[in-house]
């Protein structure tokens, strides 16, 4: 994980936050946003590959690792994060749509992005993040998504998941990520202690927790979302064996997607970017390159 030549920027988000980014390369926007509990780091292994050919821009999102942590649990609402990319991407690239990859909370942000201002977007990549509908129609039907989706609710247990994940240098946590993933051996060490420093800045761990509890903006969103296509060109992801989102959230995607592209990983779990990077940058040159809306 040798990142060197990567430059540190600090931009501005909604309500006057400072955001922090690592950058890499020339050309048009390509913008990297992460989930729960990573961070710009996350993308590692795609940052000097896609720097050949774009500005390959890898952000914290708020609340992570070097971005502020505003204090409120409202603070971490959804508007508030998609208009942190929003701005970022108007700063960035103020004359030419970028090339959007999202996982997780990362990806999310960019499903009700795409939504609002498809003008920012030219392609989108989605990694693990379920359409805002989709997944609300998943918890309704599916008692086995319900019952993968339940670390939620515990997350929403303010002072109380902070006890638990905190606890024995973060043993909870690093479980969360490293046990589940069907090839720990792919996040090195260095990966590691990275992560290790972003959970032990004071005030992240809630942060972070907040994106969960603020459920009311997703409902919004999901109910949003459900009355709208997305247009811009996307490009899905999917580690079939991921233990918090059930496959059940592709069925029908292609109704809330007019211009959809899916390519499933059937050994791959959430954390499919760190297990087969090579299969994930692949199938993101592919369709950056050659798909046609």
């Amino acid at each position: 994980m040798n990142l060197d030549q990567l430059e540190h920027l600090t931009l501005q988000g909604a309500q006057g936050i400072a955001l922090h980014a690592a950058a890499i390369g020339r050309g048009p926007l390509m913008l990297f946003l992460h989930g729960f509990p990573e961070c710009w780091c996350a993308w590692h292994r795609q940052l000097p590959l896609f720097g050949r050919m774009f500005r390959a821009v890898a952000l914290d999102l708020r609340g992570y690792n070097l971005s502020d942590m505003p204090p409120n649990r409202a603070d971490y609402a959804l508007p508030l994060i998609v208009d942190d990319v929003r701005r970022v991407i108007r700063a960035l690239s103020p004359d030419r749509p970028a090339v959007i990859v999202g996982h997780d909370w990362g990806g999310i942000a960019g499903w009700v992005l795409a939504r609002e201002s498809p003008e920012l977007i030219e392609r989108m990549v989605i990694i693990n993040a379920p359409h805002p509908a989709v997944f609300r129609r998943e918890l309704k039907r599916s008692l086995r998504q319900v019952l993968a989706s339940s670390y939620a609710g515990f997350f929403q247990l303010r002072g109380v998941a902070e006890v638990v994940l905190r606890a024995f240098n973060f043993a909870a946590l690093r479980a969360m990520v490293y046990r589940t993933s069907a090839k720990p051996d792919m996040f090195p060490a260095e990966l590691r202690r990275a992560y290790l420093d972003t959970w032990r800045r004071p005030g992240w761990l809630t942060a972070g927790l907040n994106y969960y509890r603020n459920p009311s903006a997703l409902t919004k969103e999901a109910a949003a979302s459900g009355q709208a296509r997305i247009a811009v060109p996307t490009l899905v992801l999917w580690g079939d064996r991921d233990p918090a989102l059930r496959p059940s959230n592709l069925e029908g995607l292609g109704s809330f997607v007019a211009h959809l592209t899916l390519h499933r990983h059937p050994a791959a779990t959430h954390w499919i970017v760190h297990e087969e990077p090579d299969w994930v940058n692949a199938a993101i040159g592919d369709f950056i390159t050659t798909v046609q809306p």
